[in-house]
């Protein structure tokens, strides 16, 4: 990986970052009624909602307007929110640092269940774990998140009342209230990717432990279980690599609909609200950050590939 492969990385990322910006700006711009509007209501005078325009500079040019936003965007002030009257950087950024803890959460629950899963499947083809490990790719990916979440809540809420319903309680602030409130949003977020994650690893274990190089590796006399996780794992992992960078904009599009059931105050339900009250700062802010954090996930998922097999090499 070379520091130039970097460098273009980057400012692929870069250019990205530009081309979104001015697509949620245009789509912003496009919502029907103008912000003035939906701040004073539709029974204000033409005077109190021009008034109201010329103060948050809506009656500049389109090409005006997205200056004025996106020059101090990059210097990390993304305005002041129309509903709070407060700096949308900070309130957005606490909001995706709540989705990211879920995310991340849920991704390594997913890894913990899906990749014992997916070896065992693929270990024992047509057996009872390969059925099983079929059975649960089949109801993760069939069952959508709205779905999962209500069976969660009505059994270990309603019925056994093991866990909160709703709510968000900070880690930081009290461990074991955090961790109690974020059991069902991870697992709910988890299943839908294990789906994914087993059923990629079991195929692509199948496919590597058919090949030359690991028949090589037992006739050498090498233990099977230092074939499995030194030779044949690292290899069948890379193309899990790419499912969990895929899936990173499913957890963030998906998260949505799970911080609203579980009253999580992430970045999907800040944007839920921006978009009710055309908040169109906080609208701004957060698809931006959205689209920020999925290209860092997949700079950082060819960078894994890079450690993981040292064939691959980017000049």
């Amino acid at each position: 990986m070379s520091l130039l492969w970097l460098m273009r990385r980057l400012l692929l990322i870069a250019y990205t970052m530009i081309v979104v910006s001015v697509v949620v700006f245009a789509i912003t711009e496009a919502l029907p009624a103008d912000a003035a509007t939906m701040i004073l209501g539709q029974n204000a005078t033409p005077a109190a909602l021009a008034a109201l325009r010329a103060r948050l500079g809506l009656d500049a040019p389109v090409w005006l307007q997205y200056w004025r936003w996106v020059w101090p965007a990059l210097h990390g002030n993304f305005g002041i929110s129309m509903r709070t009257n407060l700096p949308v950087a900070p309130a957005m950024l606490a909001a995706l640092s709540r989705s990211l803890m879920l995310a991340a959460a849920a991704i390594l629950l997913m890894l913990l269940i899906a990749v014992p899963l997916g070896l065992a499947a693929a270990l024992g083809r047509s057996g009872p774990i390969d059925l099983i490990a079929g059975l649960v790719s089949y109801l993760g990916v069939s069952l959508p998140e709205f779905v999962t979440a209500t069976m969660l809540l009505i059994l270990f809420a309603d019925r056994l009342g093991w866990l909160p319903a709703t709510g968000y309680v900070s880690p930081a602030r009290h461990l074991v209230d955090g961790v109690r409130h974020l059991v069902l949003p991870v697992v709910t977020v988890a299943l839908v990717m294990v789906a994914h994650v087993v059923r990629m690893l079991r195929s692509e274990t199948i496919d590597v432990m058919a090949s030359d190089y690991i028949r090589a590796a037992h006739l050498k006399g090498l233990p099977p279980r230092v074939v499995l996780f030194r030779h044949a794992l690292r290899n069948a992992l890379l193309p899990v690599i790419t499912v969990v960078a895929l899936d990173v904009g499913y957890v963030l599009g998906g998260i949505i609909v799970v911080e609203q059931i579980f009253a999580i105050p992430g970045i999907g339900r800040a944007l839920i609200v921006a978009i009710q009250s055309r908040d169109l700062p906080s609208i701004q802010a957060g698809a931006l950050m959205m689209a920020g954090t999925y290209a860092v996930v997949n700079l950082l998922s060819d960078i894994a590939y890079a450690l993981l097999d040292k064939r691959i090499r980017y000049e």
